[in-house]
């Protein structure tokens, strides 16, 4: 399957950049984001070409809080102040950790985070109606206040209320131009990350931050095709793609077309919320001209270049 020299996007799900139960505490993405760069080490030092996504979803989440909590001593950020800041602090965090793995093996090589804009288009559907929930339950009382200062919110019942933002179509990666000449002078690059910043185009031009979060699946894909990546590894916390997920006749997906794959989509066998932004990303990048998408497992990633594990989307 997978070859030497060939150049490869490794999309790494939330769950790498956290502990098992989800605690983002500074020492336990310190030590989650380890890991991770072990198995992606193991792949580098194979001879491939490397670039590195990444999800923030409980980064961002976190900031959300701060902002929400101290809203009366310190004047909130705006949500791509918090993408931004977000990407800086994983990137960081992995370029320390991959350099590492890779001189452990004997395969040094410069690691470079790039901070990514990602545009999008002010008048996508999405942002008329907001529907991606970000940070945590409120109160009804809490939630009230924040609306009154702009912000949306929904009641998701005995649970309480959630902050929920816009999710527009990502439109290019505006950076990419820095993360092929990088990649061009022997880099592994971590780009995009958390689906990347999300910026519009006015009418002069000019570029500006937006209230939104990108699917960081589908910015991968984007971001895939852009750089001639020949494979998109998507890591997240399953071996596989399951059909029949949560029933008795649930079974793995391991070898699979892009044209049966849609056809599987389109019955509903996907969850919106986990696994069908990540079939979609898949189909998207073999649609653009990648030769082979790979989900499965963090722990599995080198296995998967090699054809050996996970759910393998490709043209017979």
């Amino acid at each position: 399957m997978g070859t030497s020299g060939e150049r490869l996007l490794v999309a790494l799900g939330g769950n790498a950049m956290t502990a098992p139960d989800g605690s983002a505490a500074p020492r336990d993405q310190e030590a989650a984001v380890r890991v991770a760069m072990e198995r992606v080490a193991d792949v580098i030092a194979e001879g491939r070409q490397v670039a590195l996504t990444h999800g923030n979803g409980p980064q961002v989440g976190n900031l959300l809080i701060k902002n929400q909590l101290a809203v009366r001593v310190v004047p909130p950020v705006p949500l791509d102040w918090c993408g931004a800041q977000t990407q800086a602090t994983i990137g960081m965090l992995m370029v320390g950790a991959l350099e590492h793995a890779l001189a452990e093996r004997g395969a040094p090589r410069p690691v470079t985070t790039v901070i990514t804009r990602t545009l999008v288009d002010v008048a996508d559907p999405a942002f008329r109606h907001p529907s991606k929930p970000i940070g945590r339950y409120f109160s009804e009382n809490a939630a009230r206040s924040f609306i009154a200062r702009g912000e949306s919110w929904r009641s998701f019942g005995a649970r309480g209320w959630w902050r929920v933002v816009a999710s527009p179509e990502p439109l290019e990666i505006l950076d990419v131009s820095a993360v092929e000449a990088l990649m061009a002078a022997g880099h592994v690059v971590v780009a995009a990350g958390g689906g990347g910043v999300p910026v519009a185009r006015a009418a002069d031009g000019s570029l500006h931050g937006v209230e939104a979060v990108i699917d960081k699946d589908l910015a991968a894909a984007l971001l895939a095709r852009r750089i001639g990546a020949a494979a998109l590894i998507i890591a997240t916390d399953v071996t596989h793609v399951m059909l029949g997920y949560g029933t008795s006749r649930q079974r793995p997906l391991t070898r699979v077309t892009p044209e049966e794959l849609r056809a599987l989509a389109a019955a509903g066998h996907f969850a919106e919320g986990s696994m069908a932004p990540k079939v979609e990303a898949a189909l998207r990048f073999i649609a653009g001209g990648g030769r082979r998408a790979v989900i499965t497992a963090l722990d599995r990633i080198a296995d998967a270049v090699h054809g050996d594990a996970g759910t393998v989307i490709e043209e017979d």
